[in-house]
């Protein structure tokens, strides 16, 4: 049985409206959409620019198993399968690439971003609503330090409302379980890293080099030893 897909004209957040769901029981792959964000937000509360034209969509998301990773661990398969799922729809030979942790990338252009947010009760994971925001043919922000691109410039006229429930499907799908990435999840990563062998200042000086079961990024640092951190990624030059 399909789950529940509400649209919205304009919203404020479509991540606050399915935490509200979530909070009055709503089922895994209840999801919010709307036409317009008003207050539209990325990660660390950045704001998110959420005009006409693009998918703006929040997904409740309950998964069986869930540690302290869960939010990074289920962002990161949630990204993989939407990468995906949007290679489908794209002319040969373009194809998506993610920037850890949670960017969608075509080129050297953002195309889109997960947004992760859980709700815990104690030690316990009530639930994670997995926002979604999509450039399709919408207005691009400008004055920006990142290019960002949409599906349009790449020749797929899909609309939001066209893509709005099968990316509600493959979100909840993907976030089913909040276990550990497996290694073959990571090989997956590591043939989309758009990040791999670049050269980072934050949120370690090294050479990225891929993430770990947990879902944190591996840096090689200048004296070859790679450890897992977690934190703002910044190029140590621009790519």
């Amino acid at each position: 049985m399909p789950s529940p897909l509400t649209w919205f004209d304009h919203l404020p957040s479509t991540q606050d409206e399915a935490h509200r769901l979530a909070a009055t029981g709503a089922v895994p792959g209840t999801a919010v959409a709307a036409r317009i964000q008003t207050a539209g937000r990325g990660t660390r509360g950045r704001a998110w620019v959420s005009g006409a034209g693009g998918l703006w969509l929040s997904v409740v998301c309950r998964p069986e198993q869930g540690e302290s990773t869960a939010v990074e661990v289920v962002g990161l398969r949630v990204g993989l399968a939407l990468a995906d799922y949007l290679d489908t729809l794209l002319p040969p030979p373009s194809s998506l690439t993610l920037k850890w942790p949670n960017d969608l990338m075509l080129g050297e252009g953002k195309l889109g971003g997960v947004l992760a947010e859980a709700r815990w009760q104690g030690d316990r994971l009530s639930w994670i609503v997995m926002g979604i925001g999509l450039n399709l043919h919408n207005e691009l922000p400008t004055g920006t330090e990142r290019r960002a691109v949409r599906l349009l410039d790449a020749g797929v006229s899909a609309t939001a409302r066209a893509l709005a429930a099968p990316v509600t499907a493959v979100v909840a799908n993907a976030a089913r379980t909040a276990v550990p990435l497996t290694e073959a999840e990571i090989a997956a990563f590591h043939a989309r890293d758009w990040l791999r062998d670049r050269e980072l200042r934050l949120p370690r000086v090294g050479t990225a080099c891929g993430i770990g079961p947990t879902g944190r990024l591996r840096v090689r640092r200048g004296d070859g030893i790679v450890v897992e951190v977690d934190g703002t990624v910044e190029l140590s030059k621009s790519p």
